[in-house]
């Protein structure tokens, strides 16, 4: 007779490995995918560029507290204020961070956030596989909040600062105020 505590150990085992092995991890979403609200639904999704990316992580190495990012001045519009008609598409401060430079582009209609870019993240190794990570995080969550009050992704907080602050240049200009980065 086989044992209740083997039978119990032996289901709970297959179950585990059944679980595991259908486990399956969403793929990230290339390096400057557009980001665009449905406005239908509310909902998020993204749209990508026909880039690739490689494997993607949440951790840094080496990487030390506190911020280093700076903001250069210049953001550009590609059409006129938004602020509460029109659709305008304006590209924010570029923020130079440690591992290379941040700017996001946001096309906002009626005064509402449709539409979020990354136009430069850093790239290049470690970087850009952090980076190709964090983008569509980054921008699915400022679809969400309408505003450049979003999360810092782990792994990612340089890239995450740096993207809030080119956000909220971009809001700016449009005339729409908004909150910084949580984190």
């Amino acid at each position: 007779m086989f044992p209740k505590r083997g039978a119990v150990a032996l289901v709970t085992t297959v179950l585990g490995l059944v679980l595991l092995f259908s486990f399956k991890t969403p793929e990230p979403a290339a390096v400057g995918a557009v980001v665009q609200a449905d406005p239908t639904t509310g909902s998020s999704g993204t749209t990508s560029s026909g880039a690739t990316t490689g494997s993607s992580g949440t951790t840094s190495s080496g990487a030390t507290t506190g911020s280093t990012a700076t903001a250069t001045p210049a953001p550009t519009a590609t059409a006129g204020t938004a602020a509460s008609t029109g659709t305008a598409t304006i590209t924010g401060t570029t923020v130079s961070t440690r591992f290379g430079d941040v700017a996001v582009q946001v096309t906002v209609a009626n005064g509402s956030i449709t539409a979020v870019q990354a136009v430069s993240l850093p790239s290049g190794g470690r970087s850009g596989e952090i980076s190709a990570y964090a983008e569509p995080i980054l921008a699915s969550e400022a679809l969400t909040a309408q505003s450049a009050s979003i999360d810092v992704v782990s792994g990612a907080t340089y890239t995450s600062r740096a993207y809030a602050q080119s956000l909220q240049a971009a809001l700016d200009q449009a005339g729409i105020a908004t909150t910084t980065a949580n984190g």
